[in-house]
């Protein structure tokens, strides 16, 4: 009967070993590739230094891969004539960043061949973007591995023009809180709208919900479209707008939200009341981005054996 119960207790631990070896965790590279971290983050700082709206590029770029298979870099697969990618679907037409993505990646390569996974690099690089722009700083857990499907398909992301409740469904799918949706859609302190998105808060009148000078304003820069510009774009924050910090909160308060979703944020019973706790305390703010980044990098990721590290961040092995 010992033999038996030491024998099931070996199977066990056999079992739950290769589980627990394979959660993500802070400090995931330090052995196999100590400079990691710090070589994603050069790579982040030269393109920052020419490029202030990488930040919310990366931000972009994050939450559609997270939110479609998982945090697994499918978003960066290229399409061939075969078989078509994430990349081709509406949503992420006018994501960008994907070069910062292979520089990293390159520079990983020839100093640790195989090691780090270009969903690690999108998840750290997007952090360190954060930071470059004054926001939190966040110890990212690591460990994910890259997928092996991209499929445009499979892209359904919650739209601007969509209400509260509506949106809500999208992350509760995916295991976040509405204080996570809200404190997500903060990343709006930084980016912009392109006015393909504008057109019907703009239009006669105006949206009701939105202050009149802004759409004023937002009249005038989407009116200016031309043949070097033909989808002019509006920043999502009119107050600090390549600074990471509350205004955004602040803003959407004022009636000063770009996107319709932004501003019914600010509107909606369900979330109102943690935007005001938002635009009243900047630390609140960065603390609960940094915890919600955290959680939204950990969504369906793959460990262990799962996925592959690609040696491409475009190309599956």
């Amino acid at each position: 009967m010992m033999m038996r119960t030491k024998v099931m207790l070996v199977l066990y631990l056999m079992i739950l070993l290769p589980l627990a070896l394979a959660q993500l965790k802070v400090g995931f590279y330090s052995a196999s590739c100590p400079r990691a971290e710090s070589i994603v983050q050069a790579a982040v700082r030269k393109r920052f230094d020419t490029d202030k709206s990488i930040t919310a590029a990366l931000l972009r770029m994050h939450f559609h891969d997270c939110f479609v298979r998982g945090c697994d870099a499918s978003i960066l697969i290229d399409s061939t004539r075969q078989n078509q990618s994430e990349k081709v679907a509406g949503p992420n037409l006018t994501v960008r960043g994907y070069e910062l993505i292979d520089e990293a990646k390159k520079a990983l390569e020839s100093v640790c061949p195989s090691k780090v996974s270009c969903a690690d690099i999108i998840a750290l690089a997007t952090r360190d973007s954060v930071v470059l722009s004054s926001g939190p700083f966040y110890a990212i857990p690591t460990g994910r591995r890259d997928g092996r499907v991209s499929n445009p398909n499979e892209v359904n992301l919650p739209g601007p023009s969509l209400p509260v409740a509506q949106a809500f469904q999208s992350f509760r799918n995916k295991g976040m809180t509405m204080d996570d949706m809200v404190t997500l859609l903060g990343a709006h302190t930084v980016g912009v709208a392109h006015c393909v998105f504008l057109s019907g808060r703009i239009t006669g009148s105006g949206d009701p919900t939105m202050d009149p000078a802004l759409v004023a304003k937002i009249r005038g820069i989407c009116g200016a479209a031309n043949g070097s510009s033909p989808d002019p774009s509006v920043f999502l924050d009119q107050g600090t707008s390549f600074g990471f910090d509350n205004e955004f909160f602040r803003q959407i308060r004022l009636k000063r939200g770009v996107l319709k979703i932004d501003q019914e944020l600010a509107n909606d019973r369900l979330s109102r009341r943690i935007v005001s706790r938002f635009a009243s305390n900047a630390t609140l703010f960065a603390n609960r981005f940094a915890q919600a980044m955290v959680k939204m990098g950990n969504i369906e990721v793959l460990v262990g054996n799962a996925g592959e590290i690609r040696k491409n961040c475009r190309v599956f092995n």
